[in-house]
């Protein structure tokens, strides 16, 4: 039987978004503030997937044998560096989040059976990698404050409560909403980027933290009107938001994960988002314009 283990580590590194064949101004509209000299840094933290077989010892391999690898071929000539000088491959393409776990995949591979190199820039920052040529994934993550009540327009106050419990009570509650979204895409082979991280950070804030931050859902917004506010739906709710404003930016839309509070929370998968069912027209035409 196959299984997947995870080995993590970490390290400190500094890094610096410039081109050399691009002015100044031109690197500072690309890039933003990390274009600054002599450059920012991140405590990162790695998490190597391994898939095999289990052997006879209960073990996929033996953890003893994995942990020096990642050391000596990562760890030791990343921490405390300066990325874009490090390794060549971060020359010809600049070491952002997605690009540098594709390298560490890449010098990994000839010793262990991977699946997945997931990289922390920091907690709501990520990218992962899994071998497929210049594609990855990243991971970004905001919050906004909302409140709901949950209850079906069609049943009696005793019966929501039957089904919500405290969450049917009639003035609602509120709740600290985290957000993780996953796009997907190439990496570009200069860049190093998949979408310009201050594009889609300014998309989510004006897409979803502006539409419903201090908002009580059930009567400030009008898909809400209809549909029970739960994460849930929520989470379904914010996909349609994003689907086509996230195209726009050239990248695939793939998951979204809400933490309601520390013990819930739900992910859906975006690729099986169908279209919206009783979404107001205003709204719809908002999205358009976007």
């Amino acid at each position: 039987m196959k299984c997947v283990i995870n080995r993590r580590a970490q390290f400190s590194a500094a890094h610096r978004y410039w081109l050399p064949e691009l002015s100044a101004a031109e690197n500072e509209a690309k890039f933003g503030e990390g274009s600054q000299f002599p450059g920012h840094g991140h405590n990162y933290v790695l998490y190597v997937s391994l898939e095999q077989e289990i052997d006879e010892n209960g073990m996929v391999m033996n953890l003893s044998e994995v942990k020096p690898v990642i050391q000596q071929e990562i760890i030791d000539p990343l921490n405390n560096s300066y990325l874009n000088e490090v390794w060549e491959e971060f020359q010809q393409t600049l070491p952002t989040t997605e690009n540098a776990a594709r390298v560490i995949w890449q010098r990994l591979e000839p010793y262990l059976p991977l699946v997945n190199i997931r990289l922390f820039e920091h907690p709501e920052l990520w990218a992962d990698y899994q071998g497929n040529n210049m594609e990855a994934s990243l991971t970004v993550g905001t919050h906004f404050s909302a409140a709901h009540r949950l209850a079906r327009a069609d049943l009696s106050y005793e019966q929501n409560c039957e089904i919500y419990g405290k969450c049917a009570r009639p003035h609602g509650h509120g709740h600290n909403y985290h957000l993780e979204v996953t796009i997907s895409g190439e990496i570009d082979s200069r860049t190093g980027m998949i979408v310009n991280l201050q594009k889609l950070h300014d998309l989510l804030d004006e897409v979803v933290v502006e539409h419903l931050d201090h908002y009580f859902l059930n009567e400030d917004i009008p898909y809400f009107a209809e549909v029970v506010p739960t994460a849930e739906n929520i989470a379904v709710y914010i996909g349609y938001l994003l689907q086509n404003p996230i195209a726009q930016l050239g990248v695939t839309l793939e998951r979204l994960r809400l933490i309601e509070s520390p013990n819930n929370s739900c992910e859906i998968n975006c690729r099986e988002l169908s279209e919206p069912q009783g979404e107001p027209a205003t709204q719809q035409a908002a999205l358009a314009t976007y």
